[in-house]
């Protein structure tokens, strides 16, 4: 996209930069004068995009002086914003890389040009959510593969970089049928000595070290295996559209390479200067804003509409101020930071602003601090939360590589049009819609659980909680386990020897690749606990599932580097490789001696892992409580072996010398973590990085795809299929139809999260999906994930709501069952709106608050679209979903004030007509009429005229693709 719009307004404010005649860029601090400069940093760069934009269709003069008068305007009118790129990631990435190729192919079939259908906005597309742990530490051999995929191919060709075989010691592993040696220590026996290796060999494969971990080989290969069709679909892809990078598998996730290897903080295109920004489809591409860099996640259906070069429209938001003052306890890591902070910002009721941080607090907190309380800012509600670029940044982008004369003219950039934050200057700071105030010496070590990231837990409380979890009813915390049961203990052979179970036992400790595995410091801390604990001779039991799946190379480079990795290793916690995997339900099965054990004594065990995300049954669904906590606490919790521990009055267990060794004994302090950060975090490992990404890995290049203009669709493929949204592809809008007679499909409660709605993780044996794959003659090895087969509708369809903890009020209990009314049958959701299809009936959801909590994703809207659902009638709804269902064609329609289902009388067996009016308006009120003569009003949600277009044409999609004809 050309920097300067042809007939801007605003080409007079463009200017030379300084020391730097040779670069442009357009000087707004001129246009506003003081009001500019009382303008929140997140606005102005909103203001320059604007300006930079504008050219009198998608983006008028009056939308940019809209911004500019922000402090009146605020919450009062609809503004566009053009994103400088977009960041996608595989799980959505795919989806709406299979929609351009079925719009190229539906623009050539009326008459259009298909060659024309590209991205008109860079767009990245990293391959990072396909990991799945197949083989880890204590499951290394033949585990059952939860996602699919034949595991008994020969062991022996696993990895390319394999050498001549030798048989090296075994390490502890049962089940070894070759002559291996018992000389060395498993990770639970006997003194650690200097022998431990950064690449551990694992034995029954008898292979030499190689440059990753094992198990991350024997992933990788797994994950190119089961995924080889829709990688090549990728890289036909990266071949035949313009402006699209595909970032192959194995480099990192999405937020993570686009804040070490994908972020520019300022843009300069053809000597031209601008403001990075981005948007994503992954939540936490918030990530980015504590680096300066406007950026938050937004549906797929308006991603790929930003990649056709459309705005983004979004209500001017208020921005909250969230000044930090104070400095931060010894003992508190980022997360405790970041959980402090998410409760504080929920308490503030910032969802659907945007946060920014100011404050003398600020310049105590590192980019990794900033970065990862930016990447939690979905779990609070907000927008973003933005941190200006300042000198801590700067010092951060040299140590990461950054050209010196590069950083020269960003600074230069930065501080003319005054999107450099300075706390020597004398300037006012910016004013705010509202203050709020944190103090960062107030906060003490945190987990949070054990079913929702925002409830939080004191560690110094967890023992006391986690009994009063098993007390409290069932509900968001508790779990109702009678008194008389609450000590009970399950005894439990594994491998030779005996263990106890009971209600708080550790089954899974993750450290994965999220929020916290961006910060150097919170990952060093969990390998120097693991060194000092190994030292002392303390052990996790062989049983727990632990597992290390950094967010990119860089971690592991890091942790190698320092030292720390071969002491994580002999704890169980091994590099499983590079992506989402637990977080997102991709864990390898416990060992069934422990699922049993567990469901025989019906304990409440626990996972504990170093995410963002642990809503109930998503982890594992033997494992009903699952805690956030920073990476050395997973470590710490790892060893104790449940969460019902003081650590201030008992010991983690007993080291080589009979005496207790408790957490203080092991806890690094903060000098011994910066002085191991300084050493290890330096801009060579980042320079390597940058040309392992840039580069690709070997399978990545050695994969074949093909190259037509057209992407030549296998109509026997299970993976990669022309959806059919643009089968009613029109040049003109047309009316909205009334919707009559509708039954309802699901009637749901609160807190209805996207997990709930869009499919993901393992594929049920018995589900729908499951059984139109085995119809396809695959078996359950070969299922794969709902991840991995985004790229299939068919498969993504008839696995919306079909979560097991679904509650549908119709159903009474958790299933992803509801009612079919005409006949009365109680059939699988896909089942029953198959048969209303068929019928002709269209259906609607009723639901509670805040619908479509959660992560963002597309498939929560074109799900229940392709189900036949025509409007969703809820109490409230979270932003990003709500404008996905706007996207793709659905109604958001909202409950008056303090009105829902049951102050109505409604029981959701009645039949609804929804009245819309040829003409609609943004938040008008429309009418329903129910089978039994009830008549009530609703709001519908469309927030400007933009929206109700989209709606007109069918979607977003429909809206774009009209373009090219």
């Amino acid at each position: 996209m050309d920097p300067v719009r042809p007939g801007s307004p605003y080409q007079l404010v463009i200017e030379a930069l300084g020391n730097y005649p040779q670069k442009k860029f357009y000087n707004v601090s001129k246009l506003g004068g003081a009001k500019y400069d009382t303008l929140p940093y997140s606005i102005r760069v909103l203001f320059e995009s604007s300006v930079r934009n504008c050219d009198g269709f998608l983006v008028k003069e009056t939308d940019a002086m809209n911004i500019l008068d922000w402090k009146t305007k605020q919450n009062n009118v609809e503004v566009p914003f053009c994103p400088a790129r977009v960041v996608l990631q595989d799980f959505t990435g795919i989806p709406a890389m299979v929609d351009f190729a079925a719009m190229r192919e539906a623009v050539r079939n009326a008459g259009g040009d298909p060659v024309k259908v590209n991205p008109a906005c860079p767009t990245d597309l990293t391959v990072d959510h396909s990991l799945q742990i197949d083989f880890s530490k204590c499951a290394i051999q033949n585990a059952p593969n939860p996602g699919g995929g034949d595991l008994q191919k020969p062991m022996a060709k696993l990895s390319p970089l394999k050498v001549q075989p030798r048989k090296p010691p075994c390490r502890g592993q049962t089940g070894c049928k070759g002559p291996c040696s018992t000389g060395e220590s498993s990770r639970n026996s006997g003194p650690f000595s200097a022998q431990i290796e950064n690449t551990p060999i694992l034995c029954p494969f008898h292979l030499q070290p190689v440059h990753e971990p094992e198990t991350v080989l024997k992933n990788q290969e797994m994950e190119f295996g089961r995924n080889r069709e829709r990688l090549q679909f990728f890289k036909w892809s990266s071949k035949v559209f313009k402006n699209v990078s595909i970032i192959p598998p194995e480099t990192g996730m999405a937020h993570q390479v686009n804040l070490e290897h994908l972020s520019r903080v300022v843009f300069e295109v053809k000597d031209f200067l601008y403001p990075d920004s981005v948007v994503g489809t992954d939540s936490h591409t918030t990530m980015v804003n504590g680096l300066g860099i406007l950026g938050w996640g937004v549906g797929g259906i308006e991603t790929e509409a930003v990649m056709l070069g459309m705005p983004v429209t979004l209500t001017l938001p208020e921005v909250v101020g969230c000044e930090l003052t104070g400095t931060t306890s010894p003992l508190a890591t980022s997360i405790d930071i970041v959980l402090s902070i998410t409760k504080h910002l929920r308490q503030a009721e910032v969802a659907g602003k945007f946060v920014e941080f100011f404050g003398s607090g600020v310049s105590q907190l590192s980019v990794a601090d900033r970065t990862t309380i930016a990447n939690m800012c979905p779990e609070y509600g907000a927008i973003l939360s933005f941190f200006p670029v300042d000198n801590v940044t700067l010092k951060h982008l040299k140590h990461t590589g950054f050209d010196k004369a590069k950083l020269e003219v960003m600074e230069a950039y930065l501080k003319a049009v005054k999107l450099f934050r300075n706390d020597e200057s004398s300037s006012r700071e910016p004013e705010y819609s509202q203050v709020v105030q944190f103090s960062l010496s107030s906060i003490i070590p945190y987990v949070s659980g054990p079913k929702r990231s925002q409830d939080r837990v004191a560690v110094n409380n967890m023992k006391s909680d986690f009994q009063a979890c098993l007390n409290e009813k069932c509900g968001v915390k508790g779990f109702q386990i009678a008194a008389e049961k609450q000590n009970d203990i399950v005894p439990v052979q594994y491998e030779g020897n005996e263990y106890k179970l009971s209600h708080g036992c550790i089954v899974i400790a993750a450290v994965i690749s999220c929020t916290n595995n961006c910060n150097p410091s919170v990952m060093l801390a969990a390998g120097l606990l693991a060194k000092k604990a190994v030292e002392a001779g303390l052990v996790v039991k062989p049983y727990i599932r632990t597992s290390l799946s950094p967010g990119s190379g860089m971690v592991t480079h890091y942790l190698s580097s320092s030292g720390v990795l071969p002491y994580l290793s002999k704890l169980g916690f091994e590099v499983v490789g590079y992506g989402c995997s637990t977080c997102v339900g991709n864990t390898a099965p416990l060992p069934e001696a422990i699922r049993n054990a567990i469901k025989q004594g019906d304990i409440i065990a626990c996972g504990v892992l170093s995410g963002t995300k642990n809503f109930e049954g998503r982890v594992c669904d033997c494992v009903r409580a699952n805690y956030l906590a920073s990476p050395p606490l997973v470590v710490a919790y790892a060893i104790a072996g449940t969460v019902r521990i003081d650590f201030e009055t008992e010991p983690l267990g007993t080291g080589f010398d009979g005496k207790s060794i408790y957490l203080r004994d092991i806890w690094p302090t903060r000098k011994e973590l910066h002085t191991v950060e300084e050493e290890c975090v330096i801009s060579s490992m980042f320079k390597e990085l940058k040309e392992k990404m840039e580069k690709g890995n070997k399978r990545w290049n050695l994969l074949e795809a093909p190259e037509s203009t057209l992407f030549p669709w296998d109509l026997k493929s299970t993976y990669i299929r022309c959806p059919s949204f643009f089968d009613k592809l029109a040049k003109e809008p047309v009316s909205p139809r009334p919707i009559e007679n509708a039954h309802v499909l699901l009637y749901l409660g609160d807190s209805v999260t996207t997990d709930h709605i869009s499919p993901a993780g393992s594929i049920a044996r018995s589900s729908a999906a499951a059984k139109y794959l085995t119809n396809k003659g695959l078996t359950p090895r070969e299922f794969n994930s709902y991840g991995a087969r985004r790229g299939n509708d068919a498969v993504m369809t008839r696995g919306t709501f079909a979560n097991i903890k679904l509650l549908n009020k119709f159903i009474g209990k958790p299933a992803p069952k509801t009612i079919h009314f005409p006949s009365g049958q109680t059939l699988d959701v896909f089942e029953a709106a198959e048969l209303y299809q068929k019928e002709g009936i269209p259906v609607i959801i009723l639901a509670g608050k805040k619908y479509g909590l959660g992560s963002s994703r597309d498939w929560a809207a074109k799900g229940p679209f392709l189900l036949g659902v025509k409007a969703v009638l809820a109490e409230s709804f979270e932003k990003v979903h709500r404008s996905q269902l706007v996207g793709i064609g659905i109604a958001p329609l909202q409950f008056l004030p303090g009105e829902n289902p049951s102050v109505l009388g409604l029981t959701g067996r009645e039949q609804f007509s929804i009245l819309l009016p040829p003409e609609l308006s943004p938040g008008m009120t429309l009418d329903i009429k129910t089978s039994t003569g009830k008549v009530f009003s609703v709001i519908a949600l469309f927030e400007n005229e933009m929206e109700i277009t989209l709606y007109q044409y069918g979607g977003s999609l429909n809206f774009v693709a009209r373009r090219f004809l």
